[in-house]
């Protein structure tokens, strides 16, 4: 792995089995964002995955390493620039650790960050798998692998997230705040289509999610949407659930969803919720998607920047490590991707908790457990095909 300037974006995904033996060696341009509290610790562990993965399955990532978050907004008083974006626009994809800090007044950093980033780059669709991993317990009574296996796919553009808010009479007995949901046609079709291909994939299930009995315009755009979009995927079953029953339904009987279709802040809350009924929020990765390729994606987990325990050794780097298998299947790289996500899970099966001191290891010597399954995955031979059938939703990386 090494640090510099990346060629632009597009690295060589190709070559396949039988390829000339001159065939150029794949390569890969990565921008990384530690951001704040644990983010650089795990996400240190996870490039250094990345490493071990490219000497094993001869590809090269040339990491750029992107000074952005706190630290650098209250040491220059910038979120990121003009041409910071145009920096990580010649990258293949961005990976980030996590971002917040309680110095900085809450939505600055990620409004100004975050979601500054998903929006320039076009990033319409967020993905965020849930699954129960055997040997993984779940704080959610008899909740079993079997029964927690689902994927959120969340409208990443539009919501509350991007439109504007209004206040008056600040400071005064009648104070007014005033924030306004914004949702298009486009944006909704882009995030309900990504979900029925992924439903075919998968058990052939798509549930909205929304509330159209109280958020009655909006919610009447997404299930027409989802209806017309339905129509031409016949052996997808489609239904509507309430965000609140949802909710309920997550941790009373989390079977009964195989992909969630939501909005913006829907699937903000849902998908935290889902994260700890698959075992915890540290476990949990998710990607933020660029449909057309037309601009880097980008990968985090979903856990905060926890600064309390920043520097404690007791963030798991799990959600982190497995963001960045979600980004090795982006590019192309999907034995990787699930060599990366089984060595991850053998570590996981053999801690006595997933996070703190009760872990047992501290965040570094879980990534190095990681790097040890990985090499011990392949002197195995690598990954089984646990696959239905061909082509077939085969692990929670494969999201594209």
């Amino acid at each position: 792995m090494t640090s510099g300037e990346a060629s632009g974006r597009g690295g060589v995904h190709d070559p396949v089995p039988g390829a000339a033996a001159d065939a150029p060696r794949r390569s890969y341009a990565l921008a990384a964002i530690g951001g704040d509290g644990i983010g650089p610790e795990v996400l240190t562990q996870a490039l250094l995955c990345l490493d071990d993965l490219g000497a094993m399955f001869d590809f090269d990532v040339r990491v750029s390493m992107f000074d952005l978050g706190a630290e650098h907004y209250l040491r220059t008083g910038e979120l990121i620039t003009d041409e910071v974006i145009a920096e990580l626009a010649r990258h293949d994809a961005i990976v980030i650790g996590a971002v917040g800090d309680p110095r900085v007044e809450p939505g600055v950093l990620e409004r100004g960050l975050i979601v500054r980033i998903r929006t320039e780059f076009h990033q319409s669709v967020n993905v965020r798998p849930a699954q129960l991993f055997a040997g993984v317990e779940s704080i959610v009574k008899n909740v079993t692998p079997e029964r927690c296996d689902l994927v959120i796919v969340r409208e990443n553009t539009e919501g509350l997230y991007a439109s504007g808010g209004f206040s008056s009479h600040e400071g005064t007995s009648w104070a007014t705040a005033l924030e306004l949901s914004l949702n298009t046609k486009p944006a909704i079709a882009a995030a309900v289509e990504f979900a029925f291909e992924l439903a075919r994939q998968r058990r052939q299930h798509v549930t909205l999610c929304h509330k159209t009995n109280i958020l009655i315009e909006a919610g009447r755009l997404w299930s027409e949407t989802v209806n017309e979009i339905g129509e031409r995927y016949p052996e997808v079953r489609h239904d509507y659930v309430h965000a609140d029953a949802c909710a309920v339904h997550l941790v009373e009987r989390p079977e009964m969803f195989d992909v969630i279709v939501t909005d913006n802040l829907f699937g903000d809350l849902l998908s935290d919720l889902a994260a700890v009924v698959q075992g915890g929020i540290g476990l949990a990765p998710s990607a933020n998607l660029n449909l057309t390729g037309t601009a880097p994606s980008m990968f985090e987990p979903i856990h905060g920047s926890a600064p309390d325990i920043a520097g404690t050794g007791g963030a798991n780097p799990a959600g982190a490590i497995f963001a960045a298998a979600m980004c090795l299947s982006h590019l192309g790289e999907r034995e990787a991707a699930r060599t990366l996500e089984a060595a991850t899970i053998r570590v996981l099966q053999g801690l006595p908790a997933m996070r703190g001191p009760q872990m047992g290891r501290t965040t570094d010597d879980i990534g190095e457990a990681v790097r040890d399954e990985i090499a011990a995955i392949g002197r195995e031979g690598g990954v089984a095909d646990n696959g239905a059938a061909a082509g077939r939703f085969r692990s929670r990386t494969d999201v594209n």
